[in-house]
């Protein structure tokens, strides 16, 4: 999986390229819990991300609950599969997708 962040001043996005799954979560979540200090919106750009475990959905709920308290988490160009995934877990519901 290829993670890249770009910090806009309080703003930060997060492209995910491949797969998150239990190898590649971990690393996601080591990445992610130090770059949310600070953020205000957190924007996860899925549109190259294939594929979504249980272990990807738990870094996803981490940051939600994270931006829950610090601003707010949006969820951006979804595909089909990962989207699939979103609506059996009850993420559709949870998550801002846009």
């Amino acid at each position: 999986m290829k993670i890249t962040m770009t910090r806009n001043e309080k703003e930060l996005t997060v492209a995910l390229e491949g797969s998150l799954d239990t190898i590649t979560s971990p690393e996601l979540e080591e990445q992610l819990t130090p770059a949310l200090e600070g953020v205000e919106k957190l924007i996860f750009e899925l549109k190259d991300l294939e594929y979504m475990s249980s272990a990807g959905l738990r870094v996803l709920l981490t940051a939600m609950q994270t931006m829950d308290e610090q601003g707010e988490m949006v969820v951006r160009n979804v595909c089909p599969t990962v989207m699939e995934v979103f609506e059996i877990t009850g993420f559709a519901e949870a998550l801002n997708i846009e």
